[in-house]
């Protein structure tokens, strides 16, 4: 899977929060399987939207869409609980 370039607002929040590294190492394992079981990827509600995340670690998730089926796209990085 490809991965559009991170915006500079998500790369500012991904280093404001320490999540560097995780974060690398979980757009990694994306790019080699979309689906690795440690990534829990999910479509959200409302499904028709076809937005989904993936799990950065127990509290971060990326937020993404898939313009097509071999692009995916990280359109936010948020705290899961909030």
């Amino acid at each position: 899977m490809q991965v559009k370039p991170i915006r500079s607002d998500l790369r500012k929040y991904i280093k404001s929060r320490n999540l560097s590294k995780k974060f690398s190492k979980q757009l990694e394992k994306f790019k080699e399987n979309p689906r690795h079981p440690s990534l829990h990827t999910e479509i959200l509600v409302p499904k028709h939207l076809k937005i989904y995340s993936f799990r950065i670690d127990r509290k971060y998730r990326a937020i993404f869409i898939l313009p097509n089926s071999n692009l995916a796209e990280i359109v936010d990085i948020n705290d899961h609980y909030k």
